[in-house]
């Protein structure tokens, strides 16, 4: 008999990934951001987000299922970053959810959302 612990640990486990598609193009890094941003995977994010030379930085969130707020910082930071170089950051095609929560904080004023 299975007690359907292991299955709650690998969905767990599931529920806490973040892949993240790197594309530079001279000087535009666009993150493609896929599964949950929150604070288990926001060093990920970190990590991947290197702004040396970059002018335009764009996340792509069509595949982002959630945002908490250490994921909302990491993309003050960004944008802060980018508004100092005289640079640009945008959030492409976010999914309802993830557009509520820029509403909500207010961020939809801030950033540039692409639908």
């Amino acid at each position: 008999m299975h007690d359907g612990t292991e299955f709650g640990t690998i969905c767990a486990a599931m529920a806490n990934t973040l892949q993240i598609e790197k594309k530079l193009d001279g000087e535009k890094l666009t993150l493609n951001v896929v599964g949950r941003l929150d604070t288990n995977t926001t060093p990920d994010l970190e990590a991947a987000l290197k702004l040396d030379g970059v002018k335009e930085v764009a996340f792509d969130f069509s595949e982002l299922q959630y945002i908490s707020s250490a994921g909302l910082r990491i993309l003050m930071t960004a944008h802060k970053a980018m508004a100092a170089a005289g640079g640009a950051m945008k959030v492409l095609h976010p999914n309802a959810m993830v557009r509520g929560v820029f509403e909500i904080t207010g961020l939809s004023s801030v950033f540039v959302i692409e639908p």
